[in-house]
């Protein structure tokens, strides 16, 4: 919108609400001269999709999508697949059978899980595949399809392979707001306890505006390619929960190991975390959420988009978790002082 583009967004009906990340550009519908509207629509619906690319008949498509939860793929793989295979094939045989290939360019929001069992560190864009998970395997058919329809009818399509790309609009299954929000709630006294699984998983952990202005970067080149984004720096789940806790004022001492791992507080600045006391377990391990085929290591090699298209991160890890924590303890803080005049700090979230 800032680069003066009418944008249409698709999103899903529900019985409640669902816009909430995108309220604060949101346009009404009644307004003269919008730049921004939003269509119900579906991946998973064929006819839907054409008429919305009929009507609209987009310059560019970001096909951002998914059942994105990794974890949940292995609970509902075929609705996994539904969506982030099919839908992406949905998509492009759209703009082909409405002979939009010359005028539609397309991006398709790849994954570093692609990856999986990885054959080589860092991953380039030439590193073989080998997904470990129904929505690694998912994302590669539509990686493919992007390839196919490249190659076979001259479309104008880009994967963009993203390592973690994470902000405070993340959702708050996914691990990196979990601990953020989780630790934010603890200091303030709503919770007492954050569960993880995996602490010794390694990610390339970016921020997603560096990551959608690569996504942009991408379709604005005269031949369609594909690229990894990422940061080309790798850390722990454990060193993400010590840089989380840092930023509230907990100093945290790790015991045990596997299952029995603990994070314990070692020394707290109570101006921060007032709820917080030296001694207390504030992180265990719970082998829930683990997953049946783990992906341990995950480090990306930007080179290629750095080279070709001057591309650069622009906010640091420290900086990136910064920003996630001070999201979670302003909404802490305000459930917090709910909760101290007697409302019911739950139903407050619900609404």
């Amino acid at each position: 919108m800032e680069k003066g583009y009418e944008v249409h967004g698709i999103k899903r009906r529900a019985s409640s609400f669902n816009t909430e990340r995108i309220d604060h550009i949101y346009q009404d519908p009644h307004l003269d001269n919008k730049s921004f509207y939003l269509h119900y629509g579906d991946l998973t619906d064929t006819s839907n999709l054409t008429r919305l690319l009929s009507d609209i008949r987009p310059d560019e498509v970001y096909n951002l999508g998914a059942q994105s939860h990794v974890a949940v793929s292995f609970d509902s793989p075929e609705y996994t697949a539904d969506v982030d295979a099919i839908g992406t094939l949905r998509l492009l045989e759209a703009i082909r059978f409405l002979g939009l290939e010359k005028k539609t360019r397309f991006y398709q929001a790849s994954t570093f899980e692609l990856y999986g069992q990885v054959k080589e560190i860092p991953q380039t864009e030439t590193t073989p595949f080998h997904p470990r998970s129904p929505y690694g395997v998912a994302k590669m058919y539509a990686y493919w399809m992007v390839v196919n329809y490249r190659e076979a009818y001259g479309l104008h399509a880009s994967n963009g392979i993203l390592f973690n790309h994470e902000s405070p609009r993340r959702g708050e299954t996914f691990v990196t707001r979990k601990i953020t929000r989780a630790l934010a709630n603890i200091a303030q006294g709503l919770d007492s306890c954050l569960y993880l699984g995996n602490m010794d998983a390694l990610r390339d952990w970016g921020h997603a505006r560096d990551y959608v202005k690569m996504q942009w970067m991408m379709l604005q080149q005269e031949q369609p390619e594909d690229f990894v984004i990422a940061t080309g720096k790798q850390y722990s789940v454990r060193q993400f929960v010590e840089h989380a806790a840092d930023e509230l004022g907990i100093s945290i001492e790790w015991q045990g190991t596997g299952v029995d791992e603990i994070a314990v507080v070692r020394a707290v600045m109570a101006e921060h975390a007032p709820s917080v006391k030296v001694g207390e377990v504030i992180v265990r391990v719970d082998k829930k959420y683990f997953r049946p085929a783990e992906v341990e290591t995950l480090l990306g090699d930007p080179s290629k988009a750095k080279k070709k298209l001057g591309w650069q991160p622009e906010t640091s890890f420290e900086a990136m978790v910064q920003e996630m924590v001070q999201h979670g303890l302003a909404i802490a803080k305000q459930h917090a002082l709910l909760k101290s005049n007697g409302f019911d700090v739950s139903m407050a979230e619900e609404r």
